[in-house]
């Protein structure tokens, strides 16, 4: 088959369970992005076949009516700041995805298109220009199976960039409940993001995630009171695979709440 870079495709082998675009084509061997997961692949050309129309646009359209619905405030008597967001994400169509996605909420965010091994040089100069409550480090990630040790990151394909980011902005600012970081992405190493400093983070069974599963929990918490604690449970039974995909800490939420309005 005639493959070009932009096709979008899945793979004969892992029984077509993701679909993907083509990033890059090196002889036989195509480099692969997940096109509503955040998960990175290499494929041989012979294992691709062609899908033909895969963004599920109306997925992500029934998802922003969901949570609009969950965001009902009281508006006749109290005025609501929501804490503001900074995401940093390493794949540009996801990166827009979710600032729509925060957009549409009416959410002050504010978004960063950054390959994942550039995040932490570039994080503590981003954090000080754009003051953000929340911050959002995600991209592509991948667990390396065969290699067959789930607990040494080096086995994954961008934790170590996520770590590294976590923990430079952890030394702007230590307190989680004063700077909420989400990080990680599909098969990302869970424990290690947790460790780093992250107040949420993927993967704890190491799985795929949607592309909107960090701007749903940035979101929560920042339409989440910030005199109160969150209800952990809830917020990432919001995300497609739960707790399986996401995970996190109980912190204070980051909305302001005023009277009268």
């Amino acid at each position: 088959m005639d493959f070009k870079v932009g096709n979008i495709v899945s793979r004969i082998s892992h029984n077509h369970d993701v679909i993907f675009e083509i990033i890059s084509i090196d002889g036989f061997i195509c480099r692969l992005q997940g096109v509503d997961v955040r998960l990175s692949a290499d494929a041989n050309i012979d294992d691709l076949v062609f899908i033909k129309d895969i963004i599920d646009k109306e997925n992500d359209e029934e998802i922003i009516k969901r949570n609009l619905s969950e965001f009902d405030f009281d508006r006749d008597n109290y005025f609501y700041i929501p804490g503001n967001i900074l995401h940093i994400d390493g794949d540009d169509s996801y990166l827009d995805r979710c600032m729509k996605f925060y957009n549409e909420l009416g959410i002050k965010a504010n978004g960063i298109s950054l390959k994942e091994q550039f995040i932490s040089s570039k994080i503590v100069s981003l954090i000080k220009e754009y003051r953000p409550d929340i911050v959002v480090i995600t991209g592509h990630d991948a667990y390396y199976s065969k290699k067959n040790n789930i607990h040494d990151i080096r086995n994954y394909q961008n934790t170590k960039n996520f770590v590294a980011a976590i923990k430079e902005a952890r030394k702007l600012e230590k307190n989680q409940d004063k700077l909420i970081i989400i990080a990680g992405a599909c098969q990302s190493n869970y424990e290690e993001l947790i460790k780093a400093g992250a107040n949420f983070a993927s993967s704890p069974k190491r799985i795929n995630i949607h592309a909107l599963d960090p701007a749903i929990i940035a979101s929560s918490l920042a339409f989440s009171d910030k005199n109160k604690e969150i209800d952990l449970i809830s917020i990432i039974k919001k995300t497609k695979y739960g707790s399986d995909g996401m995970g996190g800490i109980i912190t204070n939420g980051t909305m302001y709440v005023g009277f009268p309005r």
